[in-house]
């Protein structure tokens, strides 16, 4: 496939760069009047119009696209896709001013979903789930994280992370699966913290392991949730399954989160909604990629990430959807975008550079995805003519995806 006249290029990143920290986010390499040739589900070349090999110039299966933008594809990296029902009668409630604690209290909540995925099968799992992606991907996700962490039993865990495999083989993306058990305490250990955690190391990670059912492992390290202490023993547990963390941490508190997971060598640490100087300076120039979900805030109606001093103390920056029935029911990317530079105060290039390249090094993929480079994966979309790079974020709840293509293929599914 041959892409011609394409207004601009986004994300053309040398291939060895897999991350972006700090300022370099506000670099981002766009090629004018650009044509890019897909070959073998990969980028095989691109470059200026004015320099197009002519043996490739009238290839039958070009595209034209005057006007309008290629972008790789958006890498969503933290998603709770795997659910029984959505939770619109808990939205009535925080409209009648009930908070996060309020509604968990009173019996929903993550317990809620629980309860009905308990009373799901595998195959409705899959079923519904599958909606969830495809709807994703038509809107230009082309790589996902997907957790588990509503099951709370052995059972149901597992459950989750079967249905997550079964996307991994059906949909033509990249997924990467979560254990995330450690996500709340079921009822019947909401006395017996250890009982719970005991659990989860002893039966549930032995049995994730066997089945191959995880990349990595997430806590909820949060006040009323998961103490670090307990975050500390369950990512020490999951390391010798060799599953590496990505963690929730300081979405309703200043919880030790960030801290702790650094010190596992986390992939990334998820939320920080609230930040002190000692998380800006735990992230400064480290690995650890701060990932931010401003769907989240915007639908809890809660503090929206420091995004700025994160960049500024050179920190890497990922935004993700979040997608999950209780505090971001969305997966479009293309709102986190904006919300990234109209509430976190992100250019549109730090705010796409985060959600393509360090979206895909958040999941350990950026080898092979998020930037346009020679060899990497030809998972990208097209948009509609656009004025320029900053319309996709100005005109939010508005679709600039014109065409998706996957693998170096047109998606239609």
């Amino acid at each position: 496939m041959l892409i011609i006249n394409i207004k601009g290029l986004v994300g053309v990143h040398p291939k060895e760069k897999i991350s972006l920290r700090g300022n370099e986010m506000a670099n981002l390499p766009v090629l004018e009047n650009a044509w890019l040739l897909l070959e073998d589900g990969l980028i095989k070349d691109f470059g200026l119009m004015s320099e197009i090999p002519s043996s490739i110039l009238h290839l039958p299966s070009s595209i034209n696209a005057k006007g309008k933008f290629v972008f790789p594809s958006w890498c969503d990296s933290h998603t709770h896709i795997v659910f029984a029902a959505p939770r619109e009668e808990e939205f009535v409630m925080k409209i009648e001013g009930k908070t996060y604690e309020d509604i968990a209290a009173a019996g929903g909540g993550i317990l809620n979903s629980a309860k009905k995925l308990e009373q799901a099968t595998e195959d409705e799992l899959f079923k519904r789930a599958s909606l969830r992606l495809a709807d994703m991907i038509k809107q230009g996700t082309g790589a996902v994280e997907i957790k588990s962490g509503y099951g709370l039993t052995v059972e149901s865990e597992l459950k989750m992370l079967r249905v997550i495999r079964r996307l991994k083989e059906a949909f033509p993306i990249p997924i990467k699966a979560t254990l995330l058990a450690a996500h709340a305490y079921p009822l019947a250990y909401k006395e017996n913290h250890k009982g719970y955690i005991n659990l989860i190391i002893a039966q549930l990670l032995p049995l994730v392991a066997k089945e191959n059912l995880a990349d990595y492992i997430d806590v909820f390290c949060e006040k009323g949730f998961f103490s670090i202490a307990e975050t500390d023993e369950i990512l020490s547990a999951a390391a010798k399954y060799g599953l590496k963390p990505k963690i929730h941490a300081n979405q309703l508190s200043i919880s030790g989160g960030v801290q702790i997971g650094v010190k596992h060598n986390a992939i990334s640490v998820d939320h920080l909604e609230e930040t002190d100087n000692e998380v800006l300076s735990t992230l400064a120039h480290n690995e650890t990629i701060a990932t931010l979900l401003p769907s989240c805030s915007f639908y809890l109606d809660i503090p929206f990430a420091n995004a700025r001093g994160l960049i500024n103390n050179s920190a890497k920056v990922a935004i993700a959807t979040d997608y999950n029935p209780g505090s971001t029911p969305s997966g479009n990317m293309n709102f986190v975008v904006s919300l990234a530079c109209i509430k976190l105060k992100m250019l549109p290039e730090e705010a796409i550079n985060a959600a393509t390249l360090n979206g895909a090094a958040a999941m350990e993929l950026s080898n092979q995805m998020g930037s346009i480079a020679i060899g990497k994966k030809a998972n990208l979309f097209i948009t509609r003519a656009m004025p320029s790079l900053a319309f996709l974020p100005y005109s939010f709840g508005q679709s600039q995806i014109e065409t998706v293509i996957l693998n170096g293929e047109i998606y239609n599914g």
